[in-house]
């Protein structure tokens, strides 16, 4: 197994990420987390960040200082093959079951409790799962826009177009343009196209290290059932339709093509009575991103509402 680890100089200086590395080993591979305590002791609920397909932990930066700033301490990990984890160069290698591993690995480690999962696109397959197989350890849910594939899910016209556009790009090199794709998928003005650019290009310093975020497309269930866990999406789906553990928040941006708002609120209603869901206006794919403070106070609000179950 060929694995890449990007040099530590490529994340120098980034925009509002004063955070120090950490690192947990799963299977001789390091896998990156930043944990920042809560500006007010003592913690109380841990936020657990699960991002998606092509970011990494520094989505999350805004929520974080919003979170941190209220007393919630916040961990966000990258998964194999994106942010700071290392990365295994081989596209066949990477299968949703083997990112679930990898968190389940990290929950257990850090042998996280009283947990608020934070949940975005592939960050929902992966992390809901660790929220099914581990209810004792979660007190909220708060998944933004996502879903866990399941008998009779309709797949509109924008997964397919992604699907081809992201598996068939550059063929030739296999460069995904992760930089572009954060910057064009969005609904409101970039202050700073170059810097957004650069901080989603800072994990691939070769064309070769983008295995991880090049497979992601090509493993939905729809086209890769097996590789893409679809059987085991379905078994979460349905004890999340029965979930009576802890409180459920849907956060969804109202101009995402992939996640339409419309199947935000045909899930909402699917979920228990009691599940709420929160619509961050002109703000599309790439939620936590573009509106991360917008994000960060619909949760804060949610939760002085409801207690944690």
């Amino acid at each position: 197994m060929r694995v890449h680890r990007t040099p530590d100089e490529r994340f120098a200086g980034l925009e509002d990420w004063p955070h120090e590395p950490r690192y947990v080993e799963w299977q001789g591979l390091r896998v990156h987390h930043v944990d920042v305590a809560p500006s007010t002791e003592p913690a109380g609920t841990t936020a657990l960040f699960v991002h998606g397909e092509p970011t990494w932990a520094y989505m999350w930066r805004r929520v974080i200082d919003r979170f941190s700033a209220a007393g919630i301490r916040c961990v966000a990990f990258d998964h194999i093959g994106f942010g700071r984890s290392d990365k295994v160069l081989d596209d066949d290698w990477y299968t949703i079951e083997r990112h679930c591993e990898v968190a389940r690995h990290v929950l257990d480690e850090l042998d996280l409790r009283d947990v608020m999962l934070v949940a975005h696109d592939w960050g929902g397959p992966i992390g809901l799962r660790l929220a099914v197989d581990q209810p004792e350890r979660f007190s909220r849910l708060v998944v933004l826009n996502t879903w866990l594939h399941h008998e009779g899910m309709v797949y509109g016209e924008g997964w397919r177009q992604w699907r081809e556009l992201a598996t068939g790009f550059e063929p030739e090199t296999g460069d995904l343009p992760v930089g572009d794709v954060l910057g064009l998928a969005r609904a409101r003005p970039i202050q700073d196209p170059g810097a957004l650019k650069a901080a989603y290009e800072a994990p691939f310093d070769t064309v070769e290290s983008k295995a991880g975020a090049r497979r992601f497309p090509w493993l939905l269930p729809w086209a890769q059932p097996q590789e893409g866990n679809a059987a085991e999406q379905q078994r979460c789906h349905e004890a999340l339709c029965a979930w009576s553990h802890t409180p459920i928040h849907l956060v969804w941006p109202d101009v995402d093509p992939i996640f339409e708002l419309e199947w935000g609120r045909r899930w909402a209603e699917m979920l228990p009575g009691g599940t709420t869901l929160d619509v961050i206006s002109s703000a599309s794919h790439f939620v936590a991103e573009e509106a991360g403070d917008e994000v960060a106070d619909v949760v804060l609000r949610r939760m002085s509402q409801r207690p944690a179950g």
